[in-house]
């Protein structure tokens, strides 16, 4: 596998940048201070670490279903989404994002399951009632936010109460985030049960340009969600039975089996060329369930050339 088939990062000569920013799967290029060009690589984080071999066709899947659900979504609050000039980008408007992740969900399960096992019964001070086992439904969907890290630090769950106290969103803000946060979820849960999936719970980030609120970043992509499968879920339960589900969880299975949960003092394990490609697989098929679309690949022997010449394209047509 030559590293021209897949893009670890970019470094890319792109005409009008104002500042770059490399997230943990995303380089970000500030356009002429106003604009973003998102460039989703092959990266793969897991744990909160990024593996050390990139995965091919990765961030075409996870760019273009962020695209078909900008785009399916519209309708319910504006997105940064201008262009997609290349599967693996996205070009939009540069928004001031809040400082906080609308995370929501819909069932106990991950996270939210360690802290009800383990006593809590109150999560970013939305309370939990007795008795519920793992992978329930919720009533109603419950939001948790939590706050955005500065690179290298962890998320912390923060109540909406706290948000306000500490002024990092303005009441009337925060009424519209939960609004919009709401609607996203309910169209996510109908788009996925139109393919036979369970939206689990999923986190949305916005920003604001002057006065208007903007959805940014990726939205229902298997790297930001989680989803069971619908057929079997109601069995499953009654049996007391893991559910199916489809994300990239099997990564982290296969880490901890490897003994690898990110931790101090912990070797990252290699990942045998045959995992790479099973995970390359697995991605692919993630996209197809969920959009019920076939994948068509590029399959460019320069992914970077190829990448990079059409975003310089792009741009120069662009602002011509």
């Amino acid at each position: 596998m030559t590293t021209k088939k897949t893009l670890a990062q970019s470094t890319f000569e792109l005409p009008y940048v104002t500042n770059f920013y490399k997230g943990k799967v995303r380089d970000v290029y500030t356009i002429k201070d106003d604009y973003l060009m998102m460039i989703v690589s092959d990266r793969l984080s897991a744990f909160d670490v990024v593996l050390p071999k990139a995965i091919p066709y990765k961030g075409q899947v996870l760019n273009r279903i962020a695209v078909k659900f900008l785009d399916a979504t519209e309708d319910i609050v504006p997105n940064w989404k201008i262009a997609s000039p290349d599967p693996m980008v996205t070009f939009g408007r540069r928004c001031e994002p809040f400082p906080v992740e609308m995370i929501i969900r819909g069932y106990l399960t991950g996270s939210s399951w360690r802290s009800y096992k383990n006593g809590s019964r109150e999560i970013c001070g939305v309370p939990i009632p007795d008795g519920m086992k793992e992978h329930q439904r919720f009533e109603q969907p419950i939001i948790t936010p939590t706050t955005k890290a500065e690179q290298g630090e962890h998320d912390e769950d923060i109540s909406k109460e706290e948000i306000i106290k500490q002024g990092l969103v303005s009441p009337e803000d925060y009424a519209k985030l939960e609004e919009y946060t709401y609607k996203l979820f309910e169209r996510g849960t109908e788009l996925a049960a139109e393919k036979g999936l369970i939206l689990v719970d999923t986190k949305y980030e916005f920003g604001k340009i002057g006065d208007e609120i903007y959805l940014i970043d990726e939205i229902h992509t298997p790297d930001s969600s989680r989803y069971f499968y619908l057929e079997g879920y109601e069995e499953r339960q009654r049996k007391g039975e893991a559910q199916k589900q489809l994300s990239k969880e099997f990564v982290r299975e296969w880490l901890m089996e490897h003994g690898f949960q990110g931790k101090e003092g912990q070797k990252l394990p290699e990942l045998p060329d045959e995992f790479v490609e099973e995970i390359s697989q697995r991605y692919i098929e993630l996209y197809e369930i969920i959009t019920g679309e076939k994948f068509v690949a590029d399959t460019s022997a320069d992914v970077p050339a190829r990448v990079e010449k059409n975003v310089v394209s792009f741009l120069e047509n662009y602002f011509s």
